[in-house]
């Protein structure tokens, strides 16, 4: 008998494929569960374990996305997550190429980002021989991940994608890990031996309030509340609850302050947007509602908020209520849909308190105002080397109700977070718990592609941008204009600070000090726009220009490196 191409010794990767309607390879069964899925892109980088994936994706109409680094497609992948609302996507290569990506699914793991990271691996028929670029990746991803698996025959593939989103998406979301053997990949089966989940019918709703008398309890809780406060964490940006959100603190009249994704929920100037004042508003408060964030090293581990103060935690995740800190109340289920029955459980009233906190929002306006206007001289300083806080200023004065704005860095960003203020919910980019620097291009892939309607602009520490700035490239390739801004201080300056408190001047510059590098001339050489700034009232312009260039860009601002962010200098780490 003539063996062919597929029954021979030919290695399975080189062979043509059968294009056998009855038949299909691994590659396209994954492919096929991505679009199931909604995935309409991967962000990925080749490698010869993982390209019968991209054949697969042709197929289904789901873009390619490839670029210069794992750790930059796995990033991304979190990144479409985040901004979209659609399951993000990753595919690398074994080996290295699996390992290189740890870092951005380790940040979306602490982050609670829905993606979902394929790795390619050695043929099974090879295993524990040392084949090409094997390592143990489930073993080593099991601990980021909320699942982790080998799939262990390509009958399995389109089924084990699936399963792997499910789990993602189960309670708070997270990223899931799976590694497909080249030889299962590569491999083609009978199309009526495998399981392709369909569309819609393989995940059930995750829009839930938990106990009702819960909800009950924490509507009576706040119709007798004289000095309530809210903080609206990232879960609620994730769940898609910012009108519930919106509708919870005007109609029962709560002051909100926002942290992470959920930062833009309401815009500034809102009667109900607060900020500047949330230690004041917590010390004073008698009721303290904390959703869909935990209390962990940005909340204090719980430990700022008083004893008297009655204090609610809503999550996702059973286990993040009450972690670190004792609570009077903890509801579990999505965000938007326990404040959405909140409002209802306690509009219903007569009397629902909320015209009894006019004196309470004038108290915390008046502390807000003065906390703006003492901040006010050096967020408008004329000083050259040009101030951070002046940086951030023209940024937020830059910004439009469409502009998502992305930070990446240590205190060039912490100084920010104080000044910027996005204009509608979703337009805040950051690490996360994690605090992972390189982020910024990587999010600005994803959320210009993702949302190409939208103007994204970035903050770059020098430090940060260097670690992943090289898939600015990528942005001039796939034409996705952003405006970037690096503010330039030669220093790894959250680092310095508590080198130079801990040790002393003498030093504070070991191991953090950088080149003055021209990031202008560098987006320039990669096709995209530089400009250079020195003087603060050419910032504004410049960021005007680079608007207009239509091209990612980037704006090289040499900024005070001794100038250091409140929060710098408060960080727990040197505590």
């Amino acid at each position: 008998m003539v063996q062919t191409a597929r029954e021979s010794a030919v290695d399975p990767i080189l062979a043509e494929p059968s294009r056998d309607p009855e038949r299909i390879s691994g590659g396209h069964l994954v492919a096929k569960a991505l679009k199931a899925e909604g995935v309409d892109v991967i962000f990925t980088l080749c490698g010869g374990h993982i390209i019968d994936i991209y054949d697969g994706c042709v197929d289904e109409g789901i873009a390619v996305v490839d670029v210069r680094h794992e750790q930059v497609a796995a990033h991304a992948a979190d990144g479409y997550a985040r901004a979209t609302g659609k399951p993000g996507c990753a595919v690398v290569t074994a080996g290295p190429g699996t390992t290189d990506a740890v870092t951005g699914v380790a940040n979306a793991f602490r982050a609670e980002s829905p993606m979902l990271l394929i790795g390619g691996q050695g043929a099974l028929n090879q295993h524990k021989m040392g084949s090409l670029q094997d390592l143990p990746h489930v073993d080593m991803m099991t601990p980021i991940t909320k699942f982790a698996a080998t799939v262990p025959h390509t009958a399995r593939a389109a089924d084990m994608v699936s399963m792997a989103y499910r789990e993602a998406y189960s309670g708070a979301p997270g990223p899931s890990f799976l590694e497909i053997p080249r030889d299962v990949l590569d491999a083609e089966v009978r199309l009526a031996d495998c399981t392709i989940p369909e569309p819609g019918r393989y995940r059930a709703s995750t829009k839930s309030i938990g106990d009702p008398a819960a909800i009950q309890q924490l509507a009576d809780i706040l119709v007798k509340a004289k000095k309530p406060a809210v903080l609206l964490g990232t879960q609620v940006w994730t769940g898609r609850g910012s009108d519930a959100a919106i509708d919870f603190v005007r109609t029962l009249n709560v002051p909100a302050y926002m942290n992470g994704s959920a930062r833009g929920t309401l815009p500034p100037g809102d009667p109900h947007h607060f900020h500047l004042s949330r230690r004041y508003a917590f010390n004073n408060a008698d009721v303290i509602i904390i959703v869909g964030t935990p209390f962990d090293f940005r909340m204090g581990y719980g430990r700022r908020l008083p004893k008297g103060a009655t204090v609610v935690q809503i999550d996702m995740d059973y286990r993040t209520v009450g972690k670190n800190r004792d609570i009077d109340l903890g509801l579990v289920g999505d965000p938007g849909s326990i404040l959405a029955a909140v409002t209802q459980a306690a509009s219903g009233r007569i009397d629902n308190g909320a015209a009894g906190r006019k004196p309470w929002f004038a108290e915390l306006r008046s502390e807000e105002t003065s906390a703006y206007e003492k901040r006010l001289p050096r967020q408008l300083s004329d000083a050259s080397p040009i101030h951070p806080l002046r940086l951030a200023h023209e940024i937020n004065e830059f910004l439009t109700e469409d502009s998502i704005y992305i930070g990446d860095g240590g205190d060039i960003v912490t100084f920010s977070g104080g000044v910027v203020q996005p204009k509608s919910p979703g337009h805040w980019m950051d690490p996360g718990p994690l605090g992972t620097l390189g982020v910024g291009i990587p999010f600005v892939l994803a959320a210009k592609y993702g949302r190409p309607d939208k103007e994204v602009v970035a903050l770059f520490g020098d430090g940060a941008f260097s670690l992943t700035g090289w898939d600015f490239e990528t942005l001039v390739r796939f034409n996705l204009p952003f405006v970037g801004v690096v503010g330039n201080n030669s220093s790894m300056n959250q680092i310095r600070y508590g080198q130079a408190a801990k040790y002393g001047a003498a030093r504070a510059r070991v191991g953090n000090t950088l080149g003055d590098v021209r990031y202008d001339e560098f987006a320039r050489m990669l096709g995209g726009y530089g400009e250079e700034v020195r003087d603060p009232a050419d910032i504004g312009p410049a960021l005007q220009r680079a608007r207009e260039s239509g091209l990612p860009s980037l704006i090289n601002v040499w900024v005070d490196p001794d100038a250091y962010a409140p929060g710098t200098m408060n960080q727990t780490m040197y505590k």
